[in-house]
């Protein structure tokens, strides 16, 4: 990773550094029943959600990955977060992952944000590959990696525990030179 933070953009978006004053917007984020409903993990309360951020924060430290907050280029309001985690050097690869708040849905601010991310991963950090490990049942998101033009590579039946049922996860790819 560079030392100074890679800052994203496109048309509608920016994507930038977490700082304290987002705390707010993640909690509200990944405390949404319909974001936590297929993501991997929720807090209930401000408090907790600190824990997050630190994440965000030692993530980036220690060279296993990278996130963003994603912001309205119009007024830089926080609609967002995405990046890459499990960042493994030697191999090249990275998990992707994303969010939005709720009211940033169905206004193509996935499809518009994910190619910065993943063009950073390809050509900033020269990763090979790009992962993502979706809930089967998440169908929303299975359609906008299909749009995005990942490969859907497989599905590992029962794979997790999630709220005491066994869950599924359908694996997708994006390989650099495809």
């Amino acid at each position: 990773m560079k030392d100074k933070f890679p800052i994203l953009e496109s048309q509608r978006v920016i994507l930038r550094q977490f700082v304290d004053s987002d705390l707010e917007n993640v909690f509200k984020g990944l405390s949404h029943p319909e974001i936590i409903k297929y993501y991997g993990i929720s807090f209930d309360s401000l408090e907790g959600t600190k824990e997050q951020m630190r994440w965000f924060s030692e993530l980036e430290k220690n060279g296993n990955g990278i996130w963003w907050a994603v912001c309205s280029k119009v007024d830089g309001k926080f609609i967002g977060a995405g990046g890459l985690n499990n960042l493994c050097k030697e191999n090249k690869k990275a998990e992707i992952g994303f969010w939005l708040l709720p009211e940033s849905w169905g206004k193509g601010f996935m499809t518009e944000t994910m190619p910065l991310i993943f063009n950073y991963a390809f050509d900033s950090i020269g990763l090979h590959r790009i992962e993502g490990f979706v809930e089967t049942e998440n169908t929303n998101c299975k359609k906008a990696l299909a749009k995005l033009k990942f490969n859907l590579e497989g599905t590992m039946k029962d794979c997790e525990i999630k709220n005491g049922e066994f869950i599924s996860l359908d694996i997708y790819s994006k390989i650099s030179n495809e």
